[in-house]
């Protein structure tokens, strides 16, 4: 049976942990030769072993989104060693700023701020830049950006990486208008709670139970939830499908914020 994905080269950035290992492992397994890419050079090499031990096309490569001359070598190690590049998943993210440094706007350090936008934002747009005359020779090809919930409601804190979001959900419907008639389709996923070995201690007992509460779904997001779209927007199947902010939450973002307590007392 052909996979969705054979003959497509694709790179996935963010590749070697949490929602961006399971993604570029199901890009792989739909056919697509992959490049592993993350700022974890031994975590990417990990995930690339596992790819190739199942069959698969894999190079793990080193990136620090923050080095456009990084950026740029990610892009060319992908043509140079699979002769093309037809998918570009932007996954990566500074989430270790978002977890300890990243506050509300009084108590904001600038420095976190231009980091957060430097690595999340310009990043994904340097990346994009980059992949674009390739993708374009390709034809047919997909951008998928990883987007948030955050860049769709404002939030206590995380500030800088919620703007980070919001601008890349702009940058996806800017690429997507610019490029589309030459055949480069781009969407944003925007993932709610999607619970990740590094978050499981987070949400487990009282906080699960919170968190589900405003879910319209019995469960919490997981990691394969949205790798299964991602590899659908990669796929011909989605070839109708481009300027698009996709939330994948389980409802969180989508019913007035008192239902929860409404459904709790009635």
């Amino acid at each position: 049976m052909t996979k969705l994905l054979d003959g497509k080269v694709a790179v996935v950035t963010g590749a070697a942990s949490g929602i961006g290992r399971v993604c570029v492992r199901a890009l792989a397994r739909a056919g697509a030769a992959v490049v592993v890419a993350d700022v974890n050079f031994g975590g990417a090499g990990a995930v690339a072993s596992e790819i190739i031990a199942e069959g698969g096309r894999a190079e793990p490569v080193a990136v620090d989104l923050g080095d456009a001359g990084q950026i740029a070598a990610m892009i060319e190690r992908a043509v140079s060693l699979f002769g093309r590049l037809d998918i570009l998943h932007n996954n990566a993210a500074a989430t270790h700023l978002a977890s300890t440094r990243d506050l509300n706007v009084a108590d904001m350090d600038p420095q976190v701020w231009d980091q957060s936008l430097r690595i999340n934002l310009t990043g994904t747009m340097l990346a994009t830049k980059l992949a674009l005359p390739y993708l374009i020779a390709a034809g047919e090809s997909s951008i998928v950006n990883t987007s948030s919930g955050a860049g769709l409601a404002g939030d206590i804190g995380h500030t800088a990486y919620g703007v980070s979001k919001a601008g890349i959900n702009a940058l996806t419907l800017y690429t997507a208008a610019q490029y589309g008639n030459a055949g480069v389709r781009c969407n944003a996923i925007a993932p709610g709670l999607v619970v990740t070995p590094a978050t499981e201690e987070t949400y487990a007992g009282p906080m699960k139970e919170f968190m589900l509460r405003h879910h319209l779904t019995p469960r919490l997001g997981q990691p394969d939830d949205i790798a299964a779209l991602v590899v659908f927007l990669c796929s011909a199947q989605a070839g109708f499908i481009t300027g698009q902010v996709i939330s994948v939450d389980g409802g969180l973002g989508s019913h007035q914020p008192y239902l929860a307590d409404v459904k709790g007392s009635v």
